[in-house]
């Protein structure tokens, strides 16, 4: 694939990737293996919030999204404060500089148009409208692809969220709550499309059953960004059900697997350890959204909080209940048709929470059933997915893809 002047088209990718957070590295898994099937000239690059991780595992060139390292940590000394406040305005440059080096640049997945975790606007909301209008500014063409969005209550993180949608060249949702909020943020969405996860793009992996294992995926939970005032009340509740819930399924002597999905999940996991204490609790040391569709294969049931816990287990045909913190997790669970078996993580209720367990494994192989043929309908729709990028970013190539494409079907 190259451009107009025959030179490789550069690709870049960007985000808070190689940061510990597995389910966005799994969207920026899905879309290199897109750009490697059906773009395999493409030069890559990252902007991104671990570049040492992402180059090591992917083997692209990556930088820094900060320039100053500590960007995620609250500042409260002079120096710390002036350090962020210079990054901020070294970021202009340094975000520009990068997205004019490339024809197009890819957000890959995550919910980067919502609030639904804590989230500061000066972060990443301010990051991602620095990549937006330096695409607009430079003619680098940026899409937000299957990215999730959600209403948010804070006027400045709705403003630069508002303002990044509408400079994006391109802009699809992995669900249609998304696509509905970014509407009612005054974006025109007419022309948007909604297509599954990215993670649905991923190989499904090869289940080793272990009978009677309950994967539960925990998460350090303490509400959304509207919730801070209550945050550690959330969190209390969330892990005091949690630990009541695992306690519950060992004295039924079944095996508990504990899951997470980003790295700051692990004391979560280690107070429920500490206050169970039972060689039938074990945590899983997973390191890609691979190695949590292993877990979860593995699994007769799954109960889990963060989203892409959710998505590797349905993904993975495993009956599957939610601890749904956001509506995303809602319609998730719907769109796979496990849309009754929700539990709301902001009020866990452990006896609760037992019930809707018990009903869920006695439907098991219904369920089954049912995931195996959604899975089926959302791996072709993610793939329509990417036949709509390649026609909106690469359009000198869409005749020969589609073209390549039919071949590769006919063999």
């Amino acid at each position: 694939m190259t451009s107009a002047g025959g030179t490789p088209v550069r690709v870049g990718v960007f985000g808070l990737l190689g940061s510990g957070n597995l389910g966005n590295d799994g969207s920026l898994e899905a879309v290199l293996g897109y750009l490697r099937a059906a773009h395999p000239e493409a030069v890559v690059d990252a902007l991104c919030g671990g570049p040492e991780a992402v180059a090591t595992r992917y083997a692209i060139p990556a930088t820094r999204l900060h320039w100053y390292r500590g960007e995620y940590r609250t500042a409260s000394r002079a120096g710390a404060i002036a350090g962020k406040g210079l990054g901020k305005l070294l970021d202009v440059f340094r975000t520009a500089a990068w997205v004019r080096r490339h024809e197009v640049v890819i957000v890959p997945g995550m919910g980067v148009l919502e609030a639904t975790l804590p989230l500061r606007p000066w972060g990443f909301p301010y990051s991602l409208f620095l990549l937006c209008a330096s695409g607009r500014m430079f003619g680098t063409r940026v899409a937000l692809v299957g990215v999730g969005a959600a209403a948010i209550g804070d006027r400045p993180t709705r403003a630069l969220v508002r303002w990044s949608a509408r400079l994006a060249a391109y802009r699809s949702y992995r669900d249609v709550l998304s696509r509905d909020a970014m509407r009612a943020m005054g974006v025109d969405t007419a022309r948007d499309e909604v297509h599954p996860d990215l993670a649905f793009a991923l190989p499904a992996p090869q289940a080793i059953e272990s009978p009677g294992l309950v994967c539960v995926g925990v998460m350090d939970f303490h509400g959304g960004n509207d919730d801070r005032a209550r945050a550690e009340e959330i969190h209390r509740r969330y892990l005091d059900g949690t630990i009541r819930f695992v306690r519950a399924l060992v004295e039924d002597g079944r095996q508990v697997r504990l899951l997470t999905g980003d790295a700051c999940d692990a004391p979560v996991v280690a107070a429920i350890l500490e206050a169970v204490d039972s060689p039938l609790v074990t945590a899983a040391e997973a390191s890609s959204l691979e190695d949590l569709m292993k877990e979860t294969a593995a699994a007769d049931t799954v109960v889990a909080t963060r989203y892409h816990n959710l998505i590797c287990a349905l993904k993975a045909g495993t009956p599957t209940l939610a601890l749904s913190y956001a509506a995303k997790s809602d319609a998730l669970m719907d769109r796979m048709g496990l849309g009754a078996y929700c539990h709301p993580a902001r009020e866990l209720d452990a006896d609760r929470l037992l019930e809707q367990f018990r009903e869920l494994e006695q439907r098991s192989a219904e369920l089954r059933r049912t995931l195996t043929e959604r899975n089926l309908v959302a791996a072709r729709q993610v793939e329509q997915q990417f036949t709509a990028l390649t026609a909106a970013l690469f359009p000198a190539t869409d005749h020969t893809h589609a073209h390549t494409h039919a071949l590769r079907k006919a063999s």
